[in-house]
Parts: structure tokens; C-alpha cells; sequence
């Protein structure tokens, strides 16, 4: 709470109590619940009044009369639910109580107004009239989350907020220097990455044909969609072109996905970075351009949907990963310098850019950021290097043809930025 210091002050208080109140009291006047035979009790007016009773209410508990505050507050409050209670009880009635919900909730907001308490005030009261406003769209947004979606979410909700906080900050386990709540940011990161890609992969359907479904798998794991989309080539000859697209797809979306690592863990490697992945990411942007102009396929792709989106167990192991990667490059920098380094992160580059990533971006391993970047960018070309052999050896004749060419362009492009750079 916030003590009054002057009249202007107060004003300024009642001022967001009133304009919540006829924010909502418009969305309501719009959505036609303030007219016509399923009226509910509150309108413009109504909403502006029930307002400045909150905001008022807020005023005498910051000047020191709380129970008076208290019993306006709570008189407005009632008036809502009754106004609910009797609604109900007409014939044929409309059992939603989203208006008389509304009218607690802008008491509310106006009392947190009036308590000094402007900036938290005005921010819920955008929400409320938000969501009023996209009632369509969240009943939408409901029937197309299925209990997987839910439940992934609740995971993760549970593991952010519950574990997290838990975990000691470390370091642990000397001298392997293991930091629990580091450890498990990276994996609630990977986790998250994991879920927005299986959300988005939702949202684009299966529908829309390969080359889509690669790119947005390629959010998870471009080198998974390599591997599949190369076998499945083999079955489906006549899609190889669209399948190619798609496999370049997945390895352009790899590029904003380390950067935005790397940008999470620390901004200095990503601002260095940058720079070197700024050529195959347009290098993959036009081929996955000229690729969806070219090709007229639009064969649709089975749906790939995972048991669980967050993929845990995963996003668990790279995490060690992670840590043994922290370990191993501390102790090959200390022994042979920025050579064995590069070295290294060729090798890990060869299995997984993200736990290579995550370990450069550590302010923890003690990296110059143009080190980290460098050693990152020869990360991702060793990758490109595996894709591309992967391509060729699984891959059907026009497949490899295509992914070929393409993979070595990326790779071209790369080397070509790194040397740049």
C-alpha cells in the first residue's frame, strides 16, 4: 500500500479505477450483454460507478480506515452477486456469469488502484477486457487443447515453478562444479522448445505437407528430420522433392534455434554468433523458398504427435550431456587452448548442437564470446557434414540429389560466414 501524499495523487488513483470500469462496461456495451432480452444488470455506467466505488474503497484504506474501505468494497461486491442471484432465477434464464464476474473483478482492480497500486491495477484490467473481448477465440483455443496439451503443461508448470526454486544454486560435487538450478534451467528450456514445437506442429497440421512439417519439426531436431524424412524417400519416391524441402527447412530453423539459446544464456555469444549463422540462414530461407515454388507436391504427412511434448527424458539427458560437455571443455582448454576447443566442439557438433550450445553460452565455462561463437558455428557445419552423409546413404536418388545440393549449399554458407566473421 501506498500512502496518499496528495490530492492529485488521488485523482490519478480514481482515474484507472474509472477507466477499468468503462473498459469493461464498453466490451460489454459491444458484445450486446448490457441490451436485448438476455441483459445482464451492468452496463457503461454501471461499470464506471462500480469502478470509482473500488478505487474509493482503495482511498480509505490508504488513509488509514480500513474497515471502511472494506465494507464499501465488499457492499459493491455483493450488489454483483446478487444481481447474479436474481438473474438466475428467471424463466429461461442464462446461467453465464461473466458480467456479474466482471463487475467483482473491476471492484477489485479499482480498490488496487486506489491503495496505490497503479501500474498492477491498469495491467490486470487490460487482461480482463482482453479476454472478454476474445471470447471466440478462447473458446477456440479450448476445444483444440486435448488432455495431452493440458497435461504437458501442468508438467511443466510443476517443474518450473515447484522443482526449480527447490534446486541449490551450487556449485556441487567439486570439482566437477555441478549447479543444480543452472542444470535444470537447461532443461526446462529444451523442454520448452520441445513443447512450442509440438504446439506449432499442431497448429500447422499435418495437412499442409512436408516441407512445413520439417520445418517445424526442425524446432525439436533437425538431425531426427533428416533421418526420417531421408528414409521415408525411400518408400515414397515420387515425394522427394518435397520431403528435400523439407529437410532443408528443418536445417534453417536449427539456425534462429541456437541463436535464441544462446541469446537466453548469454546475449554476448549470441550478439557474436550472429554474424557467422547470418549466410546459411539466408542461404536456407531462399532454397526453402524456391524449393515450396518449385514443388507442387503437397503431399500430406502423417502426424507425428509425441506421447509426451515435453519430451523430458530427453531434455534431461542433454542436460548431463551438458555438464559433462562443461567438464570436457574446461579440461581440453586448460590443456591445449582455443585448438582443442574447436576440436572438441566438432566432436560434440557431430551428436548435438544443443548441448554444445548451451555449454558455450555459459558464462560458467569461462569462454571469450567470440571463442563460444566460433566454436559453435564449426559445431553446426560438422552436423550439416553428418545430415549431408546422411542424406546420400538413406536417402532415394532424387532425394539425395536434392538434399544434397542443399545440405551443401548450407555448409558452403556456413564456412563462408565463419571465415567472414
Amino acid at each position: 500500500m501506498t500512502p496518499l501524499t496528495s490530492e492529485f495523487e488521488a485523482v490519478a488513483r480514481l482515474a484507472i479505477a474509472a477507466l477499468v470500469g468503462i473498459g469493461v462496461g464498453l466490451e460489454r456495451e459491444w458484445s450486446g450483454h448490457a441490451a436485448g432480452p438476455h441483459a445482464r444488470f451492468a452496463g457503461l455506467r454501471t461499470f464506471l460507478l462500480l469502478g470509482l466505488l473500488g478505487g474509493i474503497a482503495g482511498l480509505l484504506i490508504a488513509i488509514d480506515a480500513p474497515t471502511a474501505g472494506a465494507v464499501l468494497a465488499g457492499a459493491a461486491m455483493t450488489f454483483g452477486v446478487v444481481a447474479y442471484a436474481m438473474a438466475v432465477r428467471q424463466p429461461d434464464a442464462d446461467l453465464d456469469g461473466t458480467t456479474e464476474a466482471a463487475a467483482l473483478a473491476v471492484v477489485a482492480i479499482g480498490t488496487l488502484a486506489g491503495v496505490g497500486y497503479l501500474g498492477l491495477a491498469a495491467g490486470i484490467g487490460s487482461l480482463v477486457v482482453l479476454a472478454l473481448s476474445e471470447k471466440t477465440r478462447l473458446h477456440w483455443l479450448v476445444q483444440k487443447v486435448g488432455e495431452t496439451e493440458l497435461r504437458a503443461a501442468l508438467q511443466f508448470s510443476v517443474l518450473a515453478l515447484v522443482v526449480l526454486p527447490l534446486l541449490p544454486e551450487g556449485p556441487i560435487l567439486s570439482p566437477l562444479d555441478v549447479r543444480p538450478r543452472a542444470l535444470w534451467t537447461i532443461v526446462l528450456v529444451f523442454s520448452g522448445i520441445n513443447f512450442a514445437g509440438f504446439l506449432a506442429r499442431r497448429a500447422v497440421g499435418a495437412e499442409r505437407g512436408y516441407p512445413v512439417v520439417g520445418m517445424v519439426g526442425g524446432i525439436i531436431s533437425s538431425t531426427l528430420v533428416t533421418f526420417d524424412f531421408s528414409r521415408r524417400s525411400r518408400h515414397n519416391p515420387a515425394h522427394s522433392a518435397a520431403l528435400a524441402t523439407g529437410v532443408i527447412g528443418a536445417c534453417t530453423v536449427l539456425v534462429p534455434r541456437v541463436l535464441t539459446l544462446s541469446l537466453v544464456l548469454d546475449p554476448a555469444v549470441a550478439r557474436a554468433l550472429a554474424p557467422m549463422l547470418a549466410l546459411p540462414l539466408a542461404a536456407g530461407a531462399a532454397l526453402v523458398a524456391l524449393g515450396l515454388r518449385a514443388s507442387s507436391d503437397g503431399a500430406p504427412a502423417p502426424s507425428t504427435k509425441p506421447e509426451n511434448p515435453l519430451h523430458l527424458l530427453a531434455a534431461i539427458r542433454l542436460a548431463v550431456l551438458f555438464q559433462l560437455s562443461i567438464s570436457i571443455l574446461a579440461a581440453v582448454r586448460g590443456a591445449w587452448g582455443s585448438a582443442g576447443l574447436y576440436t572438441t566442439s566438432v566432436l560434440l557438433g557431430l551428436t548435438d548442437v544443443d548441448a554444445l550450445t548451451a555449454a558455450m553460452s555459459q558464462p560458467a565455462a569461462g569462454l571469450a564470446a567470440i571463442d563460444a561463437a566460433r566454436a559453435i558455428a564449426l559445431g553446426i557445419l560438422a552436423n550439416t557434414a553428418v545430415k549431408l552423409a546422411v542424406a546420400l546413404v538413406l536417402g532415394a536418388p532424387a532425394f539425395r540429389r536434392r538434399a544434397g545440393v542443399g545440405l551443401a549449399a548450407l555448409g558452403a554458407a556456413g564456412s563462408l560466414g565463419l571465415w567472414l566473421a
